[in-house]
């Protein structure tokens, strides 16, 4: 008991660390960061809404390795944890979208468009919610785990689609200004900072799926005692 409290305590500690660094960074982005020359000030967005997205991507990436152990390993451990990394990946999609249209209300003039990458990106939002709602319909066990785990990697394979969208059909997003031949488009100050608060909002989606990992292993476990007492 006394390891449990610790473990919470610190959870918490590190908690209220990453979500006041995150604070700070967001602050000094909206605060002190140079306009963008074209979008003014409204682009100051970026540093919430890119790294939302790519901490939705980076949960599907996790999602889809945990799903492939999960289907040649057979883990029970695994399986917990794509589910915690689908409910952190759905989280930030949904974010993305989100923080999307309220860019893209002053800058396209439209709250939303059918545009190739918001479309495969709402798809990406179903996916993750559909992962959950299925997993959580159907009985625990390793029928259950396998099943899930094959729409978990369907998952991941649909960010690469998002990445490409931009250049494979025509769309209103602009190019990636980031990773491109040439090197970045953006203001070297602008790209520092918004690696920052990517680092700080990786954090947080870190923080999220262990904290929400750990209580679905003692949700399982509670489930496996209760269906114990009642079986004998």
């Amino acid at each position: 008991m006394i390891d449990a409290r610790k473990q919470d305590r610190l959870t918490l500690a590190l908690g209220i660390a990453v979500f006041a660094f995150a604070g700070l960074c967001w602050f000094y982005a909206l605060k002190f960061a140079p306009p963008d020359a074209a979008q003014g000030e409204v682009y100051r967005i970026i540093y919430f809404h890119v790294p939302s997205a790519i901490t939705a991507f980076l949960s599907s990436a996790v999602l889809a390795v945990l799903s492939l152990w999960t289907l040649f390993k057979r883990s029970p451990t695994a399986a917990v944890w794509s589910k915690a990394s689908a409910e952190v990946g759905l989280i930030f999609t949904v974010l993305t979208l989100v923080t999307g249209s309220i860019w893209g209300r002053p800058t396209w003039g439209v709250w939303w468009d059918w545009d190739a990458r918001l479309t495969t990106t709402l798809l990406l939002a179903l996916l993750y919610a559909g992962y959950l709602i299925f997993t959580s319909s159907m009985s625990p066990g390793p029928q259950r785990d396998r099943m899930s785990a094959a729409l978990g990697v369907i998952i991941g394979l649909d960010v690469p689609i998002i990445y490409k969208s931009v250049t494979w059909w025509r769309t209103l997003h602009q190019p990636p200004s980031l990773l491109r031949s040439g090197g970045s488009s953006m203001d070297p100050d602008m790209v520092k900072i918004l690696m920052t608060c990517l680092v700080a909002m990786i954090l947080i989606g870190a923080w999220l799926l262990w904290t929400r990992s750990v209580n679905l292993k003692l949700q399982a476990s509670i489930e496996e005692h209760s269906h114990s007492v009642h079986s004998h």
